[in-house]
């Protein structure tokens, strides 16, 4: 039974999802770094809000860690390049507190176009200041958003319903989405001077931080007002409040700050700043909905290995995860393959090339990449897998290419995977038997059909009469069984190739005599 540690508050609705889908589930909140090191090694995944800090360290602790369920969209408290590193799946919940942080934005919005807060406060101290407090409309304003992903766009459709301009600065926001959503793309520099309101939806990275840095803020229009509901240290905070307090940024509404909790800052003595303590998921259909969400992805993960809304892992579908769990185990055999025997030339990997034919050219393909990649880099490196493969590989400067061909084929499915080193190219490629059974069908252009077996012999040789039976009989002499016995050749007389699989292992000593043999090229022992 796989165990998950709650650590941060949740929804009592996650606990209930895990234990009905079998998982133990442990609530521990309000620990320690210490703490929290003491007690992870056993426990297969980590569901977390934003107290929780995984770092290295405590990633360091868990060995048996799998998963980091972030119930919420920021993952800036996960050091997730080190949980990549380790091969630990982080998973988030980009969907289920868009709605609630998109309208706080929409009220912060309100709230300082209308200084409705100032006004409350003083209303309240039984003041009737009416001309005071004069707000602006929204109407027919320009509303420019950095950042048009989930929730962006919904900040986009409330601000169409407000009968605003929506003009947005998002890399990664397509023309055709643009269109879709009903707002102008435009570069930074374009909306920093037209927009009336600027409100920041983007992530927090090294390319986004300061994003509204003194400079940029200004070339803002004069009276501009800033809503960040999104991440602390978008906005420079020093030079947001000079700007506040000359008058050239008519005022700011802030969910977020670059320290948290944010219990003192010189913004707070400014009239013209509306400040909330990181309201934008704070309600209770967020919570619900993030808390059932994160449970539900991690249950996935840890019962299906469906993958989805992962921060470093290609998604794999509940749906498509029993389809795809056949295909992955044959990349990963076929990449083991190929990197036993380039480890044993003791090649530098730098290109990598996978072919996807037939039915397997129709899937997802990046999980597939990533198990052939596993299963390649597995024989030379410690604690390779999926997750940390497709990193490991860039990291090393392996060149990898997918390629899917439409082309007849005797197979209904086929995936060929070829490694080059400095030195050789060599290429292996498989099929699934019965739809489910990985299966080799060629090395290196010989045709060799062979199951994959626990221990096998691998051996190239000149293909001359009497090699077969002096290789059987030295095998027989040893008193290792041979289970199956396949041979390829690439034309008479030529290179051949024999795959036999053994009943237990091979020693050293028995290996060496197998390569003394006459006609022997190569020969190594395999391991699936």
């Amino acid at each position: 039974m796989p165990k998950v540690l709650i650590s941060d508050k949740l929804s009592p609705a996650a606990v209930e999802i895990f234990r009905a889908r079998g998982i133990e589930a442990d609530v521990r909140t309000g620990l320690s770094p210490a703490e929290l090191r003491a007690i992870i090694a056993p426990y297969d995944g980590l569901a977390i809000r934003s107290a929780t800090k995984v770092t290295r360290e405590l990633l360091e602790a868990a060995p048996n860690l799998k998963v980091v369920g972030r119930a919420g969209i920021g993952v800036d408290n996960v050091d997730v390049k080190s949980a990549t590193a380790r091969g630990v799946v982080v998973m988030n919940t980009p969907q289920g507190n868009a709605i609630t942080t998109a309208e706080h934005a929409i009220a912060l919005m309100f709230a300082l176009a209308r200084q409705i807060p100032e006004a409350s406060q003083s209303t309240k101290a039984g003041k009737w200041e009416k001309n005071r407090f004069m707000g602006v409309e929204l109407y027919a304003k320009t509303l420019g958003l950095i950042g048009c992903g989930n929730i962006g766009s919904i900040v986009a459709d409330r601000a169409a319903g407000l009968k605003m301009k929506v003009i947005a600065y998002d890399p990664f926001l397509t023309e055709a989405r643009a269109v879709e959503l009903g707002v102008e793309k435009v570069s930074l520099d374009e909306l920093l001077a037209r927009a009336d309101f600027i409100s920041l939806h983007a992530p927090l990275t090294e390319e986004t931080r300061n994003i509204l840095s003194r400079e940029a803020l200004a070339r803002t229009k004069k009276g501009v007002r800033i809503i960040n509901c999104a991440r602390g240290g978008l906005v420079d905070e020093r030079a947001l409040y000079d700007l506040l307090v000359s008058g050239h940024v008519a005022g700011a509404a802030l969910d977020v700050f670059e320290t948290e909790p944010a219990t003192q800052s010189p913004l707070f003595e400014l009239e013209n700043v509306v400040c909330t303590p990181h309201l934008g998921a704070s309600t209770t259909e967020a919570q619900e909905n993030v808390a059932i969400q994160i449970a539900e992805q991690m249950s996935d993960f840890l019962l299906t290995g469906a993958v989805t809304n992962a921060i470093n892992m290609p998604s794999v579908t509940a749906e498509e995860a029993p389809r795809l769990r056949p295909y992955m185990a044959l990349c990963e055999r076929l990449g083991s393959f190929a990197g036993q025997l380039t480890r044993a030339r003791e090649g530098v990997i730098r290109r990598v090339r996978i072919e996807y034919e037939g039915h397997a050219a129709a899937l997802n393909h990046r999980p597939l990449t990533a198990a052939a990649l596993a299963g390649l880099l597995a024989p030379t490196l410690a604690g390779v897998n999926m997750v940390n493969a497709p990193h490991i590989a860039r990291e090393r400067g392996i060149e990898v290419a997918e390629t899917v061909i439409d082309r007849p084929s005797e197979y209904q499915t086929l995936v060929r995977i070829t490694v080059a080193t400095d030195e050789l190219e060599r290429s292996v490629a498989g099929t699934l038997f019965a739809g489910a059974r990985p299966r080799l069908v060629e090395i290196k252009g010989i045709t060799v059909e062979a199951d994959f077996a626990p221990r096998m012999i691998y051996v190239t040789n000149e293909d001359r009469p009497g090699f077969i039976g002096r290789f059987g009989s030295l095998l027989a002499e040893a008193g290792i069984n041979i289970a199956t016995f396949h041979l390829g050749r690439s034309a008479v007389g030529k290179d051949a190739i024999c795959l036999v699989s053994v009943d237990g292992d091979v020693p050293d000593s028995v290996l060496a005599a197998v390569r003394a043999l006459p006609l022997v090229r190569q020969a190594e022992t395999l391991t699936f």
